[in-house]
């Protein structure tokens, strides 16, 4: 029997996606868990790697680091650093980035609500989705 947000879920058991700058696992969302009302996720974000500024104009977001170091940018404040244990809340329609500028992985976890709107993401030009159990490969930085 499939696990349920009810009795839990592993990573590998849901399908990562794949873009230019890292990884996402949605672990518990709307499309997933029905009656659920935000999204979690894991985020790894590759080393010299970030996403490009973007803002969720219905929700709002916080992100945990649960390992390595980065540069993150609320509204339009200056980048600030981030390192592992921080939390960083993101208020809605706030444009905002994270880079990774180390040389290891930059782990996440993500929170948004209302949840459901991360379905977008599956349409940008570098997402590739891989089925569960699949591990990505990354190219060798030049």
């Amino acid at each position: 029997m499939p696990a349920t947000a009810q009795n839990g879920r592993r990573p590998d058991e849901v399908p990562t996606r794949t873009f230019g700058w890292g990884t996402i696992k949605w672990l518990v969302t709307p499309h997933l868990d029905e009656g659920a009302g935000l999204t979690t996720g894991e985020v790894i974000i590759q080393p010299g790697q970030g996403h490009d500024p973007h803002s969720h104009p219905g929700e709002e977001e916080v992100i945990y680091v649960i390992s390595g170091e980065g540069e993150q940018t609320v509204g339009d404040g200056p980048a600030f650093p981030i390192r592992e244990g921080d939390a960083i809340y993101i208020p809605r329609g706030t444009v905002h980035s994270t880079y990774n500028a180390t040389w290891r992985p930059l782990r996440l976890v993500v929170v948004y609500t209302p949840g459901g709107a991360e379905t977008g993401l599956d349409g940008l030009p570098d997402a590739k989705l891989l089925e569960p159990g699949v591990a990505p490969l990354w190219a060798q930085a030049n």
